[in-house]
């Protein structure tokens, strides 16, 4: 059965796709499951996304993808737990000349593994890669996102 949005997924897209740093972007958050395990999102070639050749500039395509696994962190670890985006690389392969897609997972067993060594580390970096494709299917271009992941200390409160 495939995935589906609840209320709660549905509203935190559209606070998404309204910040203002995000919207700049012209993309545009389209799915988030009700289980934060899967995300989607398109990037039109519009007047906002297209450079100077035609194409869909090479910020655009980076920007669309950049905050989402970092979103989806946040909200699978929940508040014991600091995730940042700490570095990426873009792979170009071939000009964007439609809309752009990319659908962004995290897999149940790569949460779990996350968590278990966030019990027995304070702090690692993980990579994960996003393919983005335009309408016919083709690969565009690869995201490798660097995600750094902390857990937060317990304050301790004297009495």
């Amino acid at each position: 059965m495939p995935p589906r949005e609840s209320l709660r997924t549905r509203l935190l897209r559209w606070r998404l796709n309204f910040f203002p740093a995000y919207r700049r972007t012209g993309a545009r958050v389209t799915f988030i499951a009700e289980d934060m395990h899967e995300v989607h999102v398109a990037l039109p070639l519009n007047w906002q996304t297209r450079n100077y050749v035609g194409t869909t500039f090479g910020g655009s395509i980076y920007a669309f993808v950049d905050p989402i696994y970092m979103v989806m962190f946040i909200h699978l670890l929940g508040p014991g737990h600091t995730v940042w985006d700490k570095s990426a690389r873009v792979e170009f392969k071939r000009p964007g000349r439609t809309t752009l897609r990319a659908e962004i997972r995290i897999e149940r067993e790569e949460l779990a593994e996350v968590r278990a060594r966030l019990e027995t580390q304070e702090k690692f970096d993980r990579t994960y890669r996003i393919e983005v494709v335009d309408e016919g299917g083709t690969t565009c271009a690869v995201v490798e996102k660097v995600i750094h992941f902390r857990r937060k200390r317990a304050s301790s409160t004297d009495g």
